[in-house]
């Protein structure tokens, strides 16, 4: 097998695994949030990233955090969490088929950030899973009879946020190694959910501990699979697996 042939496989692999686990974690999500704010899950969630994450940033005594793209990793950090951000306040609200169904459109605005970041012009081929992507959105949405309202909205932006992070993690991999990409994305994204997790605090029933736990390390998990994955093969070529 020629090796670009393997490494778009390897790539997809990855992504299709990067879905499977962020989908248990999502239902992990939906049924802790009854009993806890959405702010406080991914408060813990990103606590226990950066926890995980650390063995495998530290060289010695010391952080390996010397980068030469802050900005792009701010930017990468702050897609990545405003994606999650939006997609649990989607979730709580709306069914958990709609909100998914949304948050899935992000692999369509893929291209067009490419085309106004850097001019990308996608081949006619590849624009073809992305159209079937967004028909079978339109499909599945309508039948439900669900009204539409705000929160769509909210889960179409958890898509919108999604494309910036598949992109921004795209270049980041192309000059860095996935632990420093992984502890800048949970540490920004632990900053920006402190002062909401303050400002939606509830007592935290002990039995939904382990549960946000569990979220935590799937999502750890889902991070690690997905920036593999975008390593591998173009984003072009392989967010509409995911």
């Amino acid at each position: 097998m020629p090796v670009h042939s393997s490494r778009l496989l390897t790539g997809a692999s990855l992504a299709l695994a990067t879905a499977l686990v962020f989908s248990l974690a999502t239902a992990m999500t939906k049924y802790t949030a009854a009993f806890v704010s959405i702010e406080q899950i991914i408060l813990v969630q990103y606590l226990v990233c950066v926890v995980l994450t650390l063995p495998s940033i530290l060289q010695g005594n010391k952080l390996s955090l010397k980068t030469s793209t802050p900005l792009l990793h701010l930017i990468r950090g702050m897609a990545g969490w405003l994606s999650f951000y939006t997609y649990y306040l989607a979730v709580d609200r709306i069914p958990l088929a709609d909100a998914s169904i949304l948050r899935s459109a992000g692999p369509i605005f893929v291209p067009l950030l490419l085309f106004f970041w850097k001019g990308y012009r996608m081949p006619l081929l590849r624009w073809v899973p992305v159209i079937i992507g967004f028909l079978g959105i339109v499909l599945v949405l309508r039948p439900q009879g669900s009204s539409l309202s705000l929160w769509h909205l909210v889960a179409l932006g958890s898509a919108l946020t999604v494309a910036g992070s598949i992109v921004t993690t795209r270049a980041l991999t192309g000059t860095e190694p996935t632990s420093r990409i992984l502890f800048y994305y949970f540490t920004i994204s632990t900053c920006g959910s402190i002062p909401l997790a303050f400002a939606h605090w509830q007592p935290i029933p002990l039995f939904t501990i382990p549960l946000m736990v569990g979220i935590g390390f799937s999502i750890w998990l889902t991070m690690w699979l997905y920036t593999q994955a975008y390593s591998y093969a173009k984003a072009t070529a392989i967010s509409p697996i995911g």
